[in-house]
Protein backbone atom coordinates (compact mmCIF):
# COMPACT_ATOMS: atom_id res chain seq x y z
CA UNK A 1 0.00 0.00 0.00
CA UNK A 2 1.64 3.34 -0.94
CA UNK A 3 -0.22 6.85 -0.08
CA UNK A 4 0.65 10.63 -0.45
CA UNK A 5 -1.18 13.34 1.00
CA UNK A 6 -3.79 15.26 -1.40
CA UNK A 7 -5.64 18.60 -1.58
CA UNK A 8 -9.19 17.07 -1.90
CA UNK A 9 -11.63 16.76 1.46
CA UNK A 10 -11.52 13.10 2.05
CA UNK A 11 -9.48 10.12 1.28
CA UNK A 12 -9.34 8.52 -2.09
CA UNK A 13 -8.78 4.80 -2.81
CA UNK A 14 -7.30 2.86 -6.22
CA UNK A 15 -6.19 -0.94 -6.35
CA UNK A 16 -4.02 -2.59 -8.96
CA UNK A 17 -4.29 -6.34 -9.22
CA UNK A 18 -2.16 -7.53 -11.92
CA UNK A 19 -3.66 -10.97 -13.62
CA UNK A 20 -0.39 -12.09 -13.07
CA UNK A 21 -0.77 -12.34 -9.52
CA UNK A 22 -4.32 -13.17 -9.31
CA UNK A 23 -5.21 -14.96 -12.54
CA UNK A 24 -9.22 -15.29 -12.02
CA UNK A 25 -11.43 -12.60 -13.05
CA UNK A 26 -13.40 -13.66 -10.00
CA UNK A 27 -11.00 -13.45 -7.32
CA UNK A 28 -9.60 -9.94 -8.50
CA UNK A 29 -12.97 -8.17 -8.21
CA UNK A 30 -13.17 -10.22 -5.05
CA UNK A 31 -10.05 -8.79 -3.77
CA UNK A 32 -11.09 -5.33 -4.85
CA UNK A 33 -14.65 -5.51 -3.14
CA UNK A 34 -13.18 -6.34 0.38
CA UNK A 35 -10.43 -3.76 -0.02
CA UNK A 36 -12.90 -1.07 -1.23
CA UNK A 37 -15.18 -2.28 1.51
CA UNK A 38 -12.57 -1.94 4.66
CA UNK A 39 -11.72 1.29 3.29
CA UNK A 40 -15.44 2.38 3.22
CA UNK A 41 -15.25 1.44 7.08
CA UNK A 42 -12.19 3.64 7.80
CA UNK A 43 -12.52 6.17 5.06
CA UNK A 44 -13.95 8.96 8.29
CA UNK A 45 -11.00 8.10 10.33
CA UNK A 46 -8.63 8.14 7.57
CA UNK A 47 -6.48 11.47 6.52
CA UNK A 48 -6.65 13.60 3.85
CA UNK A 49 -4.59 11.23 1.57
CA UNK A 50 -4.92 9.47 -1.69
CA UNK A 51 -4.32 5.73 -1.28
CA UNK A 52 -2.84 2.54 -3.88
CA UNK A 53 -3.27 -0.84 -2.95
CA UNK A 54 -1.37 -2.99 -5.19
CA UNK A 55 -1.15 -6.67 -4.70
CA UNK A 56 2.49 -7.72 -5.34
CA UNK A 57 2.56 -11.30 -4.25
CA UNK A 58 0.64 -14.32 -6.35
CA UNK A 59 -2.57 -15.73 -4.70
CA UNK A 60 -2.71 -19.37 -4.49
CA UNK A 61 -5.22 -19.41 -1.64
CA UNK A 62 -7.89 -17.15 -1.08
CA UNK A 63 -8.84 -16.62 2.34
CA UNK A 64 -11.62 -13.24 2.51
CA UNK A 65 -11.43 -12.84 6.63
CA UNK A 66 -7.86 -13.05 6.64
CA UNK A 67 -7.96 -10.63 3.31
CA UNK A 68 -9.71 -8.79 5.25
CA UNK A 69 -7.82 -7.96 8.55
CA UNK A 70 -4.41 -7.44 6.96
CA UNK A 71 -6.62 -4.60 4.79
CA UNK A 72 -8.10 -3.78 8.53
CA UNK A 73 -4.82 -3.76 10.06
CA UNK A 74 -3.09 -1.53 6.84
CA UNK A 75 -6.00 0.91 7.19
CA UNK A 76 -5.13 1.25 11.23
CA UNK A 77 -1.30 1.45 10.86
CA UNK A 78 -2.12 4.70 8.24
CA UNK A 79 -4.52 6.34 10.70
CA UNK A 80 -1.75 6.06 13.66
Amino acid sequence: MRYRPNSVAGARIGVVIAKKFVRSAVNRNRVKRIVRESFRLSRERLPHCDIVVRVTARLETFDKRALRAEMDELFVSLIR
